[in-house]
């Protein structure tokens, strides 16, 4: 980081963090795009439960790939400009939302919202580390986190409202009118966002290196497969805890939705508290504490007669605890990204690590949903615990090989 970047006033901190903070609401938005319109969608194009869940597996199947080559075009071209071009995106797939006419179109729409998806790991964390002073990128990684579960808890009330009142097609409009607000407000506070740092491949000044050097990186990989253990977990609880609740515990549908909820909440709590915590260092062991505690309560509730009053506030308890270890996560492949290769390659990195985010969600429905069928809810709720433990494993390595790497 360099002193200009540590002597940042703080208002200029408050304003990058709040205003980076939006958009990456604004993108967790746009994941459920469609989503919430699935009951219209199906009956206006007559389709299955298979077809219209196809447009969100072509969705992140797009964001992955093109996470770990938005990186390049953030190194590349700077992150702001990017950001920009993925917002846009959101807007034009939002607005062909609003008039397609049939399944060609939804897939459509599904992998542009998708390609505009993949620019905001690589994009907003390079703004934050070039734009954020070190002591407060503990809270920006806090509010970036919380601003994205926001961004999904408005995005069912919102588009189910302006439906359910005005037609789907106007709640596609009312979505591309957010992304137009995004998109002006990026364009307002562009000064910001101005890029301080140069341009390059990393590694130590004078020194080439290949753009491609970082894919030598054990640390890369680690932080690529911890990302993929904890979305591959989060995934499966988001698809199948509200089945699972129902049938291992005796809730009702209205309470086991109301536990999922609760699991989200305390994941939005946990990422607040967490951005405090990890001001103290020491990343990888508070994210093997949080997500130890986590992987315990799951197996617990996997394997013990609870009353069913409990699992509420159960489900908050881990939702709270994998919170915690979010913004330790992102500082954790801050440090990976920065001991090597340096800041200019921070979009490779991010872009690449982050990619796992988007393949764990692709892959959790297909691999947890062969165990739903086969009515092994337990082993369902097993795997996740077993999940988040390799995921512990994988950032006590990372934080390893980045001190062997700094000495």
């Amino acid at each position: 980081m360099t002193a200009a970047t540590q002597s940042l006033p703080r208002h200029q901190d408050l304003e990058t963090i709040a205003l980076i903070g939006f958009v990456h609401g604004v993108s967790h938005f746009f994941h459920l795009l469609l989503p919430p319109l699935f009951p219209w969608l199906m009956k206006d194009f007559g389709l299955s439960f298979t077809g219209i869940g196809t447009t969100m597996t072509i969705f992140f199947v797009v964001s992955a790939i093109g996470q770990a080559l938005a990186g390049f075009l953030v190194d590349r071209y700077g992150a702001a400009r990017v950001l920009g071009t993925g917002i846009s995106c959101f807007l034009l797939a939002a607005l062909l939302l609003s008039g397609v006419d049939g399944y060609l179109g939804l897939t459509v729409v599904a992998a542009l919202a998708g390609l505009g998806n993949s620019v905001f790991h690589p994009a907003d964390f390079t703004i934050l580390n070039r734009h954020v002073s070190p002591p407060r990128l503990g809270y920006a990684f806090s509010i970036h986190g919380l601003s994205g579960n926001l961004g999904w808890a408005l995005a069912p009330v919102f588009m189910t409202a302006i439906a359910a009142t005005a037609g789907w097609r106007a709640a596609a409009l009312a979505a591309a009118g957010l992304a137009t607000l995004a998109l002006a407000l990026l364009f307002w506070y562009r000064r910001i966002l101005a890029d301080r740092e140069l341009r390059g491949g990393g590694g130590q000044p004078g020194q080439a290196v290949s753009p491609f050097a970082f894919l030598r990186s054990r640390a890369v990989w680690l932080c690529f497969a911890f990302f993929f253990l904890i979305t591959t977990a989060f995934g499966a609880i988001q698809n199948f805890a509200t089945p699972i609740l129902q049938q291992l515990h005796g809730l009702s549908l209205a309470a086991a939705a109301t536990a999922l909820s609760a699991y989200l909440a305390g994941g939005a709590g946990g990422i607040l508290s967490g951005g405090f915590l990890a001001q103290k260092g020491q990343y990888e062991r508070l994210i093997a504490a949080a997500l130890g505690t986590a992987a315990l309560l799951v197996v617990g509730l996997a394997t013990l007669p609870l009353p069913a009053w409990t699992v509420l506030p159960l489900m908050a308890a881990i939702g709270y605890c994998t919170g915690i270890a979010g913004p330790s996560r992102d500082l954790l492949v801050r440090g990976a990204a920065t001991s090597r290769f340096g800041q200019a390659a921070y979009g490779r990195v991010y872009g690449f690590v982050y990619s796992g985010l988007d393949a764990g969600l692709a892959l959790a429905p297909l691999a947890f949903g062969v165990l739903m069928d086969d009515g092994r809810l337990r082993a369902v709720l097993v795997g996740i615990a077993l999940l988040q433990g390799m995921a512990i494993v994988t950032a006590l390595q990372v934080g390893g090989v980045a001190r062997t790497t700094k000495s």
